[in-house]
């Protein structure tokens, strides 16, 4: 996998200060979208075990609330292995700060076994992620006063709880 750019000290993408890593490659290609250049596959620099380690070192300090993953797409088939690296070591270093996904693939649609971004990992990685915001960037339902996500089509959904219930549970801080 490679990856597009790292934020570190990130305040808009999830609550709380947080290291965002925006991954490339993303299938969608969403009229509008704020990220274009990380559509391509082969776009940045290499996600190496290094830059795993420098993410997780971010992180150490307590005022870091947690991880934030965006793109491109995480949840792309070809991402998932990559992801799923990273959000393991995260969990195991970090048990109680938070991850959050950005993705343009439906939780409860596309993550079912048959769905676009369903892989033998895909519900492992699920197990790991706190909130997903949901669902392709819509430019016709844009609105700068959403907190979190930019159209109103997308959902902040708190994933643990969805489990839980079998249903959507929208987060809620």
């Amino acid at each position: 996998m490679k990856y597009a750019n790292i934020k570190y000290y990130d305040i808009a993408n999830g609550a709380g200060i947080r290291t965002s890593l925006f991954v490339s490659g993303c299938t969608h290609r969403c009229k509008g979208c704020f990220n274009e250049a990380a559509w391509d596959f082969n776009f940045g620099s290499e996600f190496t075990d290094s830059v795993i380690e420098a993410i997780l070192e971010s992180i150490t300090p307590d005022y870091i609330k947690g991880l934030s993953l965006l793109g491109g797409e995480p949840m792309e088939p070809a991402n998932q292995p990559a992801v799923l690296e990273l959000l393991r070591k995260f969990k195991k270093r970090f048990p109680k700060k938070d991850i959050w996904c950005y993705s343009g693939f439906t939780y409860d649609i596309d993550f079912l076994e048959g769905g676009k971004a369903y892989t033998d990992i895909s519900d492992e990685i699920l197990s790991l992620i706190d909130v997903m915001v949901d669902g392709k960037f819509e430019m016709e339902l844009y609105d700068v006063s959403l907190r979190f996500r930019g159209s109103s089509n997308q959902r902040l959904i708190d994933v643990p709880k969805s489990r839980s219930a079998k249903q959507i549970v929208l987060w809620d801080e």
